[in-house]
């Protein structure tokens, strides 16, 4: 019994010891800051495609950075941005709650600002413009698809995210904004006053062209993958076909993407029981989007492509490519085959985090390397006139390529009969 005493009498004096000694974990009560940046590496460690996070020790990257003070938000938000910046990966990024909120207006159809669809560039970082919304203020003063901004009310891009970028431009109806821009494979710089304006992203054009052939041709141009654009799209399509249209043209130039959902829903509207997309997640494992039989119309369609065709429109261009169902005309795509999701942290700020990257349904990966068309037909840039004219070179092709394939269809109809 006394032996068993002093071992009971010894165990708690070891305790008492290892405590004071520093041994023993202490509970951390974190702050509310410490709390958001924490939010934030979990969900990329959970989510992230690259589970090697860029060749990074992320538990340790974590315990570095909450040995730093972190005495408010901001400084919160400038771990998060530090961390981020470790995975190279301009995708995935940090959204203050007013940027949030921009790209959940921008998605829903309708913003105040200048009217600049931009992007990334893969490979250079550089902030590029995708193309200007149809009569915006930055299409009326004159700023063209593949145009750098090098500084936004002279602040310069070089280390601003996309997020932060898109902010500058945004703003109240009336207010200027100076943009520095440079062309395409030159140096020289111009300058641009914008004055903004309410921007209405309806991303539709469509319209019944019967000035070039005797068969009348549906045109639809899809400016973005908004969450109105499936519907908008349909609308149009079943229009036209009311109207009499026997062929398609599909404008995805200078088409930045945007929902993943939309794309596949649009994908939708013109292929029966094909393969849309696959995704490939962190473990390497496939997933897949298939059109049900739902098409609207199975009449001969082209789809027109370039450098501004990114994202979910590369998507929809390579689905109707690999399954048959459209010629593709016009330059090699922008190559973006990242796929983000979006999370929502506490304070109402937010995450884009890069979650897979995806696959045509031939299985090419496109990421920055683009689609190449099964007709290349470069061109300069044309003002937005100039879209589907006689001077638009890649709409001419197109037509051409309709007529000839009307034409086969008619004597394969007749020989039929």
């Amino acid at each position: 019994m006394k032996n068993r005493q002093f071992w009971v009498n010894f165990a708690l004096c070891l305790l008492i010891g290892l405590v004071s000694w520093g041994v023993m974990p202490v509970a951390h009560a974190f702050s509310e800051d410490q709390k958001i940046f924490l939010q934030a590496w979990r969900i990329v460690n959970q989510a992230y495609l690259d589970d090697t996070f860029n060749d990074h020790n992320w538990w340790r990257l974590r315990q570095d950075y909450l040995r730093r003070s972190l005495p408010d938000r901001e400084a919160a938000y400038g771990a998060i941005e530090e961390m981020l910046g470790t995975l190279d990966d301009p995708f995935t990024r940090l959204l203050r709650p007013e940027q949030y909120r921009s790209l959940q207006v921008s998605t829903s159809g309708s913003l105040s600002g200048v009217g600049l669809q931009i992007d990334l560039n893969p490979t250079s970082h550089q902030l590029e413009v995708v193309a200007p919304i149809a009569d915006s203020p930055a299409d009326q003063a004159g700023i063209l698809a593949g145009d750098r901004i090098l500084a936004i009310d002279h602040h310069p891009t070089e280390q601003l995210s996309l997020e932060e970028a898109a902010n500058l431009m945004r703003g109240p109806r009336g207010t200027a904004v100076t943009l520095e821009v440079a062309r395409p494979d030159t140096e020289a710089a111009y300058e641009f006053k914008v004055v903004r304006d309410r921007i209405d992203l309806n991303p539709v054009v469509a319209e019944l062209d019967t000035r070039l052939l005797d068969t009348p041709i549906g045109y639809l141009r899809l400016s973005q993958f908004s969450a109105n654009a499936y519907r908008e799209l349909e609308h149009a399509l079943a229009r036209l076909q009311r109207q009499g249209a026997e062929g398609y043209i599909l404008d995805l130039r200078n088409n930045p993407g945007g929902l993943l959902q939309a794309g596949i829903e649009i994908a939708g509207l013109w292929l029966n029981d094909a393969t849309i997309v696959y995704t490939v997640n962190r473990q390497g494992m496939f997933d897949s989007f298939t059109a049900a039989h739902n098409a609207l119309t199975t009449a001969p369609l082209v789809v027109l492509v370039n450098k501004g065709t990114a994202s979910a429109s590369e998507i929809l261009a390579g689905a109707l490519q690999d399954n048959g169902r459209a010629e593709l005309i016009g330059d090699r795509t922008f190559g973006k085959g990242l796929i983000q999701s979006l999370f929502e942290l506490p304070d109402d700020s937010g995450l884009a985090v890069t979650v897979a990257k995806y696959e045509t349904p031939n299985h090419h990966d496109i990421h920055r390397l683009g689609i190449l068309p099964d007709y290349v037909v470069s061109q300069d840039p044309i003002t937005r006139q100039d879209i589907a004219s006689a001077r638009d070179l890649q709409y001419q092709t197109a037509i051409d390529r309709l007529a000839q394939q009307l034409t086969s269809a008619s004597s394969q109809s007749e020989v039929a009969g």
